[in-house]
């Protein structure tokens, strides 16, 4: 499968799995796992947070990241495992693009001063369909094309 199709199920399947276990590194190395729902526009992924919160601690620290998405009820049986660099923003577009009614359980609006949007870029994801023959997608580089 040519790349482009491959980002294609990965899109349909991030369509299909609107939450996720994302996965941190704690001060002392050790992994924070916690279950998010999931934002994005093609391979842009966005998760929405509490400025006060421990894991926007965790990403200046160490802005590695894990998200795992699928397999359970309600979504796709298909599997994404995403390594990604995040970054958190105050984006106000984005904050507005992702903001929804869910939110207001938290925070008072896209302007609250704490709603925070995470940023994550993929450097790689692991997409198992179906027929559970696992395919990688990785991030090209400037100097992968020389």
């Amino acid at each position: 499968m040519d790349n482009k199709e491959l980002e294609q199920r990965i899109i349909k399947a991030l369509d299909d799995n609107k939450f996720g276990s994302f996965a941190t590194i704690e001060a002392g190395s050790k992994p924070k796992v916690r279950y998010m729902a999931v934002f994005h526009e093609g391979l842009n992924l966005y998760l929405a947070t509490d400025r006060k919160t421990h894991k926007v601690e965790e990403l200046q620290n160490n802005p590695n990241v894990f998200l795992l998405l699928g397999y359970e009820a309600g979504g796709s049986k298909d599997i994404l495992e995403i390594e990604a660099q995040a970054s958190v923003t105050k984006d106000g577009s984005l904050r507005e693009k992702i903001w929804n009614k869910d939110l207001e359980r938290w925070f008072k609006g896209p302007d609250d001063p704490d709603y925070v949007i995470l940023e994550l870029s993929p450097t790689r994801i692991e997409y198992t369909g179906k027929d559970r023959k696992p395919e990688v997608w990785e991030k090209q580089t400037a100097s992968a094309g020389k």
